[in-house]
């Protein structure tokens, strides 16, 4: 994992530029970041990623039940 420290207002650059982390504020110990990245990329955090692969999961199970043999 790479480990980089910023300040408010600074940013980090991923993939040429395409992808921007910029640290907006932080207030009584949560930090809030802003990022811009292509539409075709997904932006999550991670609880709601683990729900959204976790509920596609349970759709793809249901529907290879539902299909006949």
């Amino acid at each position: 994992m790479l480990v980089l420290t910023r300040r408010i207002g600074e940013q980090i650059l991923i993939d040429k530029g395409q992808i921007e982390i910029k640290i907006l504020y932080i207030r009584r110990g949560n930090i809030a970041v802003g990022i811009k990245a292509p539409k075709h990329i997904d932006v999550d955090r991670k609880e709601i990623f683990l729900k959204k692969r976790e509920s596609l999961q349970l759709l793809a199970s249901q529907e290879s039940l539902a299909k006949p043999n």
